[in-house]
């Protein structure tokens, strides 16, 4: 008796890598697609900004660096400056009645 013959199978290749996303929806003016992100492994920086309200943002960067990490970056740093914003702008505790005016030397008795 023999051994079963093993169908032969083409070597597959490595998969293909899609790119990821280097353009992003804006968070102020909401516009798909118009926040473009370049990143200077050079230099370091990365720089962030929308085409269409010329909101920008610039943070530093690093070999392991990817576009979609500075757009969280920059989401990250828009909602902590709301926070400080509205933190500091507390509203003060006020009541909708109108203030009574003090009573001076009224002798009612």
């Amino acid at each position: 008796m023999g051994k079963r013959k093993k169908s032969s199978r083409k070597p597959v290749g490595p998969r293909k890598k899609d790119p990821l996303e280097t353009n992003f929806t804006c968070l102020f003016c909401h516009h798909d697609k118009s926040v473009s992100v370049r990143i200077d492994r050079k230099e370091g920086v990365a720089q962030l900004f929308c085409k269409v309200c010329d909101q920008r943002y610039q943070s530093k960067a690093n070999h392991l660096t990817e576009p979609i990490d500075i757009y969280s970056e920059w989401i990250d740093a828009a909602d902590a400056a709301e926070r400080e914003a509205s933190s500091a702008r507390r509203p003060v505790a006020s009541s909708s009645r109108p203030a009574r005016a003090p009573s001076v030397g009224t002798d009612e008795d």
